[in-house]
């Protein structure tokens, strides 16, 4: 009995024992199929890492081509740009400055033909003058002369009238 009950007593030990395994049984399965919060954040973790090491390489390609336009911007099509400008500039510059020129020439060649035109105007006008003035001068010259030719035709018709009225007095007589 007493091994029995030393086998008895380490039976009730058993499942006193067997019993906590099975509560901690109980518990792994109760975490494994009701608890996933173990699961969510293993997973979480995952996706996390794995968005930034896409992500990152993704924005890292789009960094470097980036970098790759800049570069070829700044070392080639700004150049050939600046270039281009300065050609194109220079040679706008220089027809710029040969219009100007022209325009120069054309307004000092129409200057030159308003002077002309207007000192040919003005000798003009004083010609004019000159030439009213002596009209002005000879007027009483000519009302002089026409003032003489006048009195002289004057006389002779009055010599003219005169010989007919003798010679009427001639007639009246017979």
């Amino acid at each position: 009995p007493g091994g029995g009950g030393g086998g008895g007593g380490g039976g009730k030990k058993t499942p006193a024992g067997s019993a906590h395994l099975v509560i901690k049984d109980l518990g792994e399965i109760h975490s494994r199929l009701l608890d996933h919060r173990p699961f969510i954040q293993g997973e979480t973790r995952y996706f996390v890492k794995e968005f930034e090491e896409k992500r990152g390489l993704r924005e890292m390609r789009v960094l470097e081509n980036l970098k790759n336009v800049i570069h070829e911007t700044n070392e080639h099509t700004l150049p050939k740009c600046r270039e281009t400008m300065q050609d194109y500039l220079n040679q706008v510059l220089q027809r710029l400055q040969a219009a100007n020129d022209s325009v120069c020439r054309l307004q000092q060649r129409e200057q030159e033909r308003k002077k002309i035109h207007n000192d040919h105007l003005i000798a003009s006008e004083k010609q004019h003058i000159l030439q009213w003035e002596d009209f002005m001068k000879e007027q009483p010259n000519k009302r002089a002369e026409v003032d003489e030719e006048h009195r002289k035709a004057m006389e002779r018709l009055k010599e003219q009238y005169a010989e007919m009225e003798k010679d009427l007095a001639k007639f009246s007589t017979f």
